[in-house]
């Protein structure tokens, strides 16, 4: 009786641990059931911080894919595979629970910019490249992109045709060294109503660091409406040019006026302007029938300009090929100008200017000045103009200033310049006057120290005129090498002519230059302090 009374007693207690075991294993796997889903959805940010913190480098792509399918600390030596659920981010539920999601992609810190790393095509931007569509919106946004990007390039492509209206590519805010890389056509418009009462400019660039414009396109302001206007053009020096039985016109015949449009404002554009900039280079380009001066840099610092071309009619009026002005440290060379005007001008506030290997013709030759209109104050030094060559221009190489004027030219060097047929090869004009009748003054721009030598070739007119101001004669003119042969066309022939100009020369000149002083006058008057460069 209590043996029997012994088995039930352990039966029963057997019964009641198998089924507390049972009970305690089925508890145990939903409680983990119910953890895993827990946490897919629901792990605190504290636990999210501390795991982000704790990642190494190289599993920082996948920890987070790998707490989602794995509880415990084996997860790193078997990976299952990753649902597809889980490529997109989990959204929030409803209580606005934090979300466990993908790593972002790492940014790199903020960076200067990097060189050469943006292309701007203008036809990105939207232009059309027809012709006919105003695409000047284009050229502003392309420059806008391009303009936050230091080394970026802004690309005109070539066999298009861009109509563009007056645009200004302006810094100072743009990063530096932008290049404009134009290898297309670029035109300008021909009505009036684009130009407004009248604009200095079509295309210009202002207060840029490093700017560059190159390539293999052409600039074409379709000048011809305007140059009617200008008619007839008068140069100060076409008093001196006396034709033959009246064999030909003192002034070119009339262009013909555009069919485009029957009156343009009296403000004549420059084609391509630079100004209050800092390393400017102009490369491969043309430029062409610009309604006023076709290349012009205005405060500007180290400029070059090389392997360029103008082109213009000869009886195009006012259309410069390069004018400079209050820029200095300025290099232009291996480079064809042909215009109505003068090839280079170097106006006002120049300095340390090297020309060489250029090729002039048609125009007026390379100028200093005018200088010292409306009684203003010139100052200009230290230029060299060698190795050019120049054919059937109006004069060679000349210094003109206005009486009435103040100021100084000084330290200027012409070398090894080539001429053929050239009306006036060397011109010093201190009377410079381009209306009918200039008032007489006594003031003038002093001009001192002008060396010319090895200047070679044929003349029509006269070789040499030197108009100097009386109360301030000019000083120090070297001449050596200097063989200037005539050519009988349809002008009356001079001698050589001087005016109150002194110097020396250095060799026999052919024709003889007799009319150089010798040494250096024997009063000069001295300007005051106040005139002084």
């Amino acid at each position: 009786m209590m043996m029997r009374k012994g088995l039930r007693l352990r039966s029963i207690t057997m019964v009641m641990l198998m089924a507390v075991l049972v009970w305690s294993v089925t508890l145990e796997t939903c409680i983990a059931r119910r953890g895993r889903h827990w946490r897919h959805n629901h792990r605190s940010s504290s636990d999210l911080s501390d795991s982000l913190s704790s990642k190494k480098p190289k599993s920082h792509g996948n920890s987070h894919h790998n707490s989602h399918n794995n509880n415990n600390n084996h997860h790193q030596k078997s990976k299952p595979k990753p649902k597809p659920k889980q490529k997109t981010p989990p959204k929030a539920d409803d209580n606005n629970s934090p979300v466990i999601s993908p790593p972002p992609k790492v940014q790199p810190p903020s960076l200067p910019p990097l060189k050469g790393s943006q292309v701007f095509n203008v036809m990105n931007f939207g232009a059309k490249g027809d012709g006919k569509c105003d695409d000047t919106k284009a050229f502003e946004a392309a420059w806008a992109a391009a303009c936050k990007v230091e080394a970026s390039m802004m690309t005109v492509p070539p066999e298009y045709t861009f109509l563009v209206g007056p645009i200004s590519f302006s810094g100072p805010y743009c990063q530096a060294n932008i290049v404009f890389q134009l290898d297309g056509t670029i035109i300008a418009p021909t009505d009036s109503k684009s130009w407004g009462k009248g604009l200095m400019w079509w295309l210009e660039f202002t207060k840029l660091k490093g700017i560059k414009v190159q390539g293999k396109g052409v600039i074409d302001g379709r000048g011809s409406g305007w140059w009617q206007q200008d008619y007839p053009f008068i140069d100060g020096e076409t008093k001196l040019i006396v034709p033959l039985n009246n064999s030909v016109h003192q002034n070119p015949p009339m262009p013909e006026r555009s069919e485009l449009d029957w009156k343009m404002p009296s403000i004549k554009p420059t084609a391509l302007r630079f100004y209050g900039s800092i390393g400017v280079e102009v490369s491969g380009i043309t430029i062409q029938n610009s309604p006023q001066c076709h290349l012009k840099f205005d405060n500007c610092i180290d400029v070059e300009v090389h392997d360029m071309s103008v082109s213009s009619p000869g009886d195009s009026p006012n259309t410069d090929g390069i004018h400079l002005q209050n820029s200095r440290d300025v290099l232009i060379h291996s480079t064809t100008l042909a215009c109505g005007d003068d090839c280079i001008s170097i106006q006002t506030g120049c300095s340390n200017v090297f020309v060489h290997n250029v090729n002039c013709g048609p125009g007026h030759g390379i100028s200093i000045g005018s200088l010292g209109k409306d009684s203003t104050k010139a100052c200009v030094s230290n230029i060299t103009v060698r190795d050019v060559a120049m054919h059937n221009t109006m004069t060679g190489v000349r210094i003109k200033t206005w009486q009435g004027g103040v100021g100084s030219v000084k330290g200027i060097l012409f070398s090894n310049i080539q001429l053929n047929e050239v009306q006036l090869p060397i011109v010093i004009d201190q009377f410079y006057c381009d209306h009918s009748k200039c008032k007489n003054q006594t003031s003038a721009v002093a001009v001192e120290g002008v060396t010319y030598e090895r200047i070679k070739g044929t003349y029509t007119v006269k070789p040499v005129h030197f108009a100097c101001s009386d109360n301030f004669p000019c000083v120090d003119v070297q001449l050596s090498a200097i063989e200037l042969k005539p050519v009988q066309e349809k002008y009356h022939m001079s001698d050589p002519f001087c005016w109150q100009t002194f110097g020396e020369l250095n060799t026999p000149t052919l024709p003889p230059i007799d009319c150089l002083q010798i040494g250096k006058p024997a009063r000069n008057r001295v300007q005051s302090d106040h005139d002084v460069c």
